[in-house]
């Protein structure tokens, strides 16, 4: 319990901005289905910035080089919902171009992470520890 004037945090808090403020209450983006492995990069040359927020600018100058948007969540600091949202919104207004991940035929199609007996190999030896 904090007494009257003590701030109701530490410093290793950061800032306590609720994730719907950052999106001004959406839970939708501008209709762009990312998922999380999609790849991002800042249009070459980038058009003016129509947002005031710091996170739209973070994100455009992070881009300039392709990331993926787990990326940016996690260099942002921020959830991937949250972060997928601010990209569909720079994508929408064409300062970011994207590419989806393949679609696999099927979920347990695991092409492009390894072999099925190496990952059970691993496991199974995690389990033996």
């Amino acid at each position: 319990m904090t007494r009257i004037g003590e701030p109701w945090f530490d410093n290793a808090a950061g800032p306590l901005v609720r994730p719907y403020a950052v999106t001004r209450g959406r839970t939708m983006g501008a209709g762009h289905d990312l998922d999380m492995l999609t790849l991002v990069v800042t249009v070459s040359p980038a058009p003016r910035l129509q947002h005031i927020e710091t996170e739209y600018a973070e994100i455009v100058q992070l881009c300039r080089t392709a990331q993926s948007v787990a990326e940016v969540s996690a260099h942002l600091n921020l959830p991937l919902a949250v972060t997928k949202i601010l990209v569909g919104d720079l994508i929408a207004e064409g300062m970011l171009n994207f590419r989806a991940p393949a679609a696999s035929d099927s979920y347990n199609d695991i092409s492009g992470i390894g072999d099925l007996h190496i990952l059970q190999a691993v496991l199974d030896g995690i389990r033996k520890l």
